[in-house]
């Protein structure tokens, strides 16, 4: 069965067979090297918690809007969509949606930007490069090595979310670059695989938080007016509220969305590939510009919304007055653990060279409800 896969793969895919993982395992005949990449992300501890990890609401605030674990497999969904398309590596492509918020903390930006602050005089924090110390050494499961011990290419797509890394200061901060033994190859351009991952993301959360904000009431349809093409989609949808309930129609709209953004980004990236005359994996590595991407117009729309939902989403008042009072715990939890780390971690299994980043591994790791629990004891 994999025989196949491997000869109808594309020319620009990661090949099925791996160049490897840093500790050598015994094959299985059952499952592809990146389909037990995958389950080893969705068994992890780290991705359980985040279905009690705040998406942009508190997890304690309401039962039917998005989480991060949600969040996560709403991304692996159209991911999938498009490596199926483009006939890459859909496991590959899978995998890196699942796992790439899994060193988010609780509470969301406001829960990021609180450790940062905390650990500032530590080499600072990042939920992107936290990932990579969850699946590199955090996960325990294995009497032979910690971490998940992920292959190669999973690495390279977890450590490319963004694009390739110009700039090693914060790695070498937080993850020590010794580690990866020149087997990652920073600079190069991350694999069509991760590129889908990544701007699947984008048209996740850009739906998703649109409609987890209108059914919360924080704005409404009529709100939507001002931005290029969702509003002659929400023009043509709000015709049916007459006959149908406003959740319904809030769904329509949404689906319609996802499905312009796909569409869009499917036929700029056909053109990409083309333009820059992309023939194979090696050219995609090699390439200096993003292949997967939208069209001008729909990079307008993406800034547009983005700005639209921070201002009246992100910044709302309801929402900020809880993401404040989740920066609160954060630094409150930071300083108490600080002053007696042993009350609070099993120090045996942590970094006694560096406990300023075992205190933040931990609280990184807390869900929403954890975390308030331990600041409710504490204060």
């Amino acid at each position: 069965m994999q025989k196949n896969s491997i000869q109808t793969l594309s020319r620009l895919a990661v090949p099925l067979k791996t160049k490897g993982r840093f500790f050598k395992e015994q094959k299985t005949n059952f499952r592809s090297d990146f389909q037990r990449d995958r389950d080893r992300i969705i068994h992890s501890t780290a991705f359980r918690r985040l279905k009690h990890k705040t998406q942009v609401f508190v997890n304690t605030t309401g039962d039917h809007f998005r989480t991060r674990i949600t969040h996560s497999l709403e991304v692996a969904q159209i991911a999938r969509t498009l490596s199926k398309f483009f006939n890459l590596n859909e496991d590959l492509c899978e995998t890196l949606s699942l796992a790439h918020d899994l060193g988010h903390t609780p509470f969301g930006h406001a829960g990021e930007e609180a450790l940062n602050d905390c650990m500032k005089k530590f080499g600072g924090f990042d939920h992107n490069i936290q990932t990579l110390r969850v699946a590199l050494f955090l996960e325990n499961r294995y009497y032979d090595f910690k971490g998940l011990n992920l292959t190669l290419e999973t690495l390279d797509g977890l450590i490319k979310h963004n694009g390739p890394i110009k700039n090693l200061k914060k790695f070498k901060k937080i993850l020590g670059i010794k580690y990866f033994k020149n087997k990652i190859k920073f600079t190069s351009s991350p694999s069509l695989e991760a590129q889908l991952a990544s701007i699947s993301d984008d048209i996740a959360y850009n739906s998703h938080d649109l409609e987890d904000g209108l059914k919360s009431n924080l704005f409404y349809l009529s709100d939507l007016k001002n931005i290029p093409i969702l509003n002659k989609i929400v023009f043509k949808h709000t015709k049916k509220i007459k006959n149908h309930s406003i959740d319904l129609v809030i769904r329509q709209i949404v689906r319609e969305i996802i499905n312009e953004m796909v569409k869009d980004l499917i036929i700029t990236t056909q053109k990409n590939i083309k333009k820059n005359k992309v023939k194979n994996l090696n050219d995609v590595l090699k390439s200096k510009y993003p292949i997967v991407d939208f069209s001008n117009k729909m990079r307008k729309f993406d800034k547009k919304i983005k700005k639209f939902l921070r201002k009246n989403m992100y910044y709302h008042k309801n929402v900020k007055s809880n993401t404040n009072q989740g920066k609160k715990i954060i630094k409150k939890l930071f300083l108490s653990i600080r002053k007696n780390p042993n009350k609070y971690l099993n120090v045996s299994k942590y970094d006694k060279t560096n406990v300023a980043r075992s205190i933040c591994d931990f609280i990184a790791g807390m869900t929403d409800r954890y975390a308030i629990n331990l600041y409710n004891k504490i204060k």
